[in-house]
């Protein structure tokens, strides 16, 4: 028992400076949007019949992408992190040369959110009509700032 403590004591330490903060940020800022994909993806499969509509799903959804993108995620673009810098990410360094447009594309997605937070519960067609426009801001924004 007192092998297993000792061992644990020395490798805590060991382990705390096996931490790799560019890639933990990666993973970080890949983790966010794969959560804000997964609910636009549930949506999308809503608006397009390959799943039965279900207006508390709907709402959830929209819910958790309001949430989404009202999270500060400013330190998820620590600099070092972009494609340039390594092969686990397609973040263009675009992204830190241009702050001032990722904010307005933020701003757009913002609102592209509460709209379809205000409209997914309403009806699959409501839910269609608001799809269109988030997905649209998703895609500027991966246009401008994201490798193929």
């Amino acid at each position: 028992m007192r092998l297993a403590i000792l061992a644990a004591a020395i490798a805590l330490p060991a382990a705390a400076f096996a931490a790799d903060p560019v890639a933990d940020t990666i993973d970080a800022r890949q983790g966010y949007f794969k959560l804000l994909g997964a609910n636009v993806g549930i949506l999308a499969g809503m608006a397009r019949g390959q799943t039965e509509y279900s207006a508390e799903g709907a709402q959830t959804a929209a819910d958790n992408i309001a949430v989404l993108t009202s999270y500060d995620m400013g330190h998820l673009f620590m600099p070092g992190t972009s494609s340039a810098d390594s092969d686990a990410t397609r973040a263009l360094p675009k992204i830190w040369e241009d702050f001032a447009g990722v904010g307005e594309k933020g701003a757009a997605l913002r609102e592209a959110a509460a709209a379809m937070q205000a409209a997914a519960g309403q009806g699959q067609a409501e839910m269609g009509a608001a799809l269109g426009p988030l997905g649209g801001t998703c895609k500027a924004c991966h246009d401008a700032y994201r490798a193929d």
